[in-house]
Parts: structure tokens; sequence; C-alpha cells
């Protein structure tokens, strides 16, 4: 989508508002001068009411989702590529031939219209890269804009606690890239970022060609060398930076020796290949995969000019993600509990890989997002849990978060948790929450690690809080 789209030249419509995907271009749009209305189905619900009444108060005009909104031919409707052509709003932007645009055009207009772009692409680890080369471009006085899918603390402040965008300038523009629709290909970076390549909403054959297309539609490009898929990739690409952990000819790398993990934090010595110095890194997450991640964001920011040494410093004050890891609290039974957006296997995997990694039960909910990704990737979803938790540990899946619509319902959690269990876990299906939170609060005692998994539905923090506050 290469159209220049000037976002004060006409008013904007967004179909679904509130949504991860929907709320931070509405924010751009509207930072950048655009008069933003939209309509949700959360909000006619009563769900999340605080971020609706925030967006109220802050100038974005709110209609029920019945097409009210949608009043003149000038309005852009921006709608994901999920929502039905039955929405009403959908019906009245025909009716009354206004343009419509999916919410990746619009981010991918925006995108490629900047001087300076750096997309990150991959199955898992994006919202967190992309918040951290985002932070590290701030830092530096370089005023990114950032789109993301997640709310970033850095960002975040009592006038925006809903932060998962940042307004700066027009001429530098940082976002994470969507693969599993395939409107990846819509971008033309200055700098891709390519983190893994694993399974998720869409084939591995299917991913290959997608990720490398990107890699192709890039003027330089920075790829993780432990991930083969990924390094398979990236063999025809010049302008290549490599960075990786375990790899012994990455550019970016660590110092084996001096990794320290902690239950809340992790450091490592990075190591430039290219010149040989060598940075001490605090990362205020834990997890070797947020290792890695801060090396992809050191790879992405070094390709756009930012010294290797400058940005280790500014990831010693990034502050994380909301739903990456986030520890809720831990009582005075030391129980913790852990909100996390753990939905594919890669991210649940990386997520119980960083619990096991310190002593205590693991308790995980996990409520899939949906029933389509659940039919895709239910077996491997099933071999992730079967294999990363330990005999003792519990993981309680309820029925997939449904807000509508005509999808099969035919295949759900309760499949999961029979491969669960033929594959030698422990899985109990409980379709409701309250009854989850009930044997929950049941079950857990001293040292519990308890983590609450899944996406696509905000009040699974919530739900968090809630169980948080019971336990204490």
């Amino acid at each position: 989508m290469d159209t220049p789209i000037d976002p004060a030249a006409r008013p904007w419509f967004f179909c679904g508002i509130g949504g991860s995907g929907m709320l931070p271009l509405a924010q751009i749009v509207h930072g950048l001068g655009g008069t933003v209305a939209g309509s949700d189905r959360s909000h006619d619900q009563g769900r999340t009411p605080a971020k609706f009444e925030w967006l109220d108060r802050h100038g974005f005009a709110l209609f029920p989702q019945d097409g009210s909104g949608v009043t003149s031919p000038d309005q852009i409707v921006v709608a994901s590529a999920a929502v039905e052509d039955s929405v009403p709003e959908i019906g009245k932007a025909r009716d009354l031939g206004c343009r419509r645009m999916s919410r990746a055009e619009l981010n991918a207009a925006l995108f490629n219209a900047a001087g300076t772009s750096v997309a990150i692409a991959g199955t898992s680890g994006k919202s967190t890269v992309t918040a951290m080369i985002g932070w590290i471009l701030h830092a530096a006085g370089r005023e990114p804009t950032i789109m993301n899918g997640a709310v970033m603390k850095n960002f975040v402040s009592e006038e925006n606690p809903f932060a998962s965008a940042q307004v700066g300038g027009k001429e530098l523009y940082v976002s994470e890239v969507d693969e599993s629709d395939g409107s990846i290909a819509l971008y033309r970076p200055t700098v891709g970022v390519l983190l893994n390549v694993s399974l998720d909403h869409k084939s591995m054959d299917e991913l290959r060609v997608l990720f490398a297309d990107f890699l192709g539609a890039s003027e330089a490009v920075a790829v993780n060398s432990d991930d083969d898929e990924a390094m398979a990739l990236a063999g025809n690409q010049k302008r290549v930076i490599t960075f990786g952990i375990d790899s012994d000819d990455a550019d970016i790398s660590v110092d084996p020796a001096t990794v320290t993990s902690a239950s809340s934090s992790i450091a490592a010595t990075v190591t430039d290949r290219r010149d040989g110095s060598r940075h001490p890194l605090a990362l205020a997450m834990p997890g070797l995969h947020n290792l890695s991640n801060s090396l992809a964001a050191i790879a992405g920011a070094s390709a756009v000019g930012i010294p290797v040494d400058q940005a280790v410093r500014s990831l010693a004050s990034f502050a994380g993600l909301a739903r990456r890891f986030d520890v809720i609290g831990t009582n005075h039974a030391a129980i913790t509990v852990i909100d996390d957006f753990g939905h594919n296997p890669e991210k649940c995997a990386a997520t119980l890989r960083t619990l096991r990694q310190h002593p205590g039960r693991i308790i995980a909910f996990f409520q899939p997002h949906g029933f389509g990704p659940l039919r895709q990737m239910g077996a491997e979803l099933a071999e992730t849990f079967a294999r990363e938790l330990s005999p003792g540990d519990r993981v309680f899946i309820s029925d997939p978060v449904y807000y509508g619509g005509t999808v099969d319902r035919s295949l759900g959690a309760d499949r999961v948790v029979r491969m669960i269990e033929d594959a030698g876990g422990q899985a109990d299906h409980i379709p409701t929450r309250k009854a989850v939170a009930d044997r929950i609060a049941m079950l857990a005692g001293p040292g519990d690690r308890i983590v609450v998994m899944g996406a696509r539905d905000d009040t699974l923090t919530d739900f968090a809080r809630e169980l948080f506050a019971r336990l204490s």
C-alpha cells in the first residue's frame, strides 16, 4: 500500500477501536491531526470500561456498533480483515461509498511513507522487540512513531495508560508486522528484523514464503542466527546483521560465561563481533527469550545508526510490556500471579521455560484465543504443555474466547486437554473462568507460580488481578 495518507485530510472511523491492533493506530492517526471516531463490540457489552472512558475523554467519538457512526462518504472506515461484512458499519460504508482500509493497509501506508522504517517480524517476540527498538530510538532523541500491539510501560503515563503507540515524527516509524493474515507483504522496510519462524496461524510452507519476501523487500535486515529457519531465508540478503545467543559467528551475541538470571531479570555481556567490543547488559525482564529479544533490538537499532553501547545502555531502563510475563504480585505465602500473552506454542514454551528455571510448582491457566487458532495449532499447543510442565504442575484450559460471528466452534478446548493427557501431561478442561478461579484458589499453595495465559481478551488482566486479590 504505497499511496500516501494524510491523517488530517479526512475523518476516520475505526471498527473495533478498542482492539490491540486498532487502538494504537487510532492513537497515531489522532496524534497526527486526524478526526477519529469508532465503535467496538466490547464497548457495547460493557467490557474494559476504563479504556473506552479514556478514549471518550481524549476526543475519540464512540458509537454503538450499529452503523450510526458512519454518516459521510468522506469518512475512511478502518476494519480488521477478520471483521465480517454483516457488521453494520461495513454495510453503511458500502452504501455510502466510503473508502475502506484494513488495519494493516493503514499501518503500511503510514509506515511506507516514513523516511526510515523499521519492521519487526516473526512468530513470537514482535511486540517486545518493537518496544525495545522504539525505546532505544526514543532515548537517542530520534522521535520515532511506534505502532505496537501491547502497552509499552516506558511510555505509560497518567495521561495515557493505554500506550500501545507512541506518536513521534513522520520520518521514523517502528512497527511490528503480522504474518498471520499475509499483510506482512504490504511493507517496504528500511530495516527488517526477523526473530523466528515457527508454526502459528499458517503452515510452515506459507510462512517461509511470507518471511522470505519480507526480507527481500527490506533494504537491510537483522536475523536471528539461532533460528535455522530464519537463517535459511536470509541466505541471499546483502545487508545482514545477525544476532544470537548460541551462534558462534553472530554479529551481535553474548559471552555465555557472563549470563546470569534471576526470577525477574537477566544479565550478560554483549559482544559486537564486528569490532570486538563488549558491553554489559542488565535487563529487568527474565528469560533467555528476552535476552534474545534484546539482541534483536540492538541489531535492529544498529542498522539505523545507533551505536551498540548506546543501545545497551538504553535497554537497562526498558520497563517491558503489559501482559508479557507481567508479575501481578506475590502474597504472604509466596504465591505469585503472572499475567502473560502466551497463546501460540513458541510463546507458551518461552514463558513456561522461564518459570521452570526457578523453584516452585507451576499452575497454568490457558484461555485459547479463538476456535480457528485452536484448530490450527491445537496439537502443537498440547505437545508444548505436556513437554514443558513437570509431573506436579497443573494446567487448566477454558473454552476459547468468543465474541460472536460465524466461526466453526465444533473443535474446542476439551480436544486439547485429551491430547495433553495422551502425551503424558496433566490438564483439565474447565469451561468458565469463574470455575477456573475457584479451582485455583482451592489448589494453590506456598511457593506456587500461577500464570494466566491468552490473547485477544483484555479482561484476562482483570482476571489475574482478581485472582491475586482473592489469594491475598
